[in-house]
């Protein structure tokens, strides 16, 4: 299992998982404060209040960043509409609770936001690893 690091602010905890990361940096150009990627640590919660840090984490389009309210009494969920979103020069964003049936047959349920290729250099496909970066992808 890849690196996984957790930074609360009390009120809630931030979740990153490395490796589902795709570095979009969707989360520093939206709360560049909070979302330090060139410091350590790179998350620091006491930049924003815990509203604007969890619809900022909300956004993140691989998955690598979630949330979880401290307090076990407090059911707040990551629940999104379903909606999709064209990244310029990106991936297609899907948002919101999704069954993706695999050539195979085979199934899995992603929930909040998934990010699917575009560019086709995707080395997990049908989901974006960041590739199109690498291959300067336009569309």
């Amino acid at each position: 299992m890849g690196k996984i690091k957790e930074y609360s602010n009390g009120e809630t905890t931030v979740v990153w998982e490395a490796e589902k990361c795709i570095h979009s940096a969707i989360c520093a150009k939206g709360l560049p404060k909070v979302f330090r990627p060139r410091l350590r640590p790179w998350i620091k919660l006491d930049e924003a209040k815990t509203e604007a840090i969890i619809n900022q984490v909300k956004q993140c389009p691989s998955g690598a960043l979630r949330y979880y309210m401290n307090d076990e009494g407090d059911n707040t969920s990551e629940t999104l509409e379903t909606k999709v979103e064209v990244l310029e020069n990106g991936p297609l964003l899907v948002y919101g609770t999704l069954k993706v049936v695999a050539k195979d047959g085979s199934s899995e349920t992603k929930n909040k936001t998934t990010a699917f290729c575009r560019c086709g250099k995707s080395a997990n496909k049908p989901y974006c690893d960041g590739a199109h970066v690498k291959a300067a992808f336009k569309g």
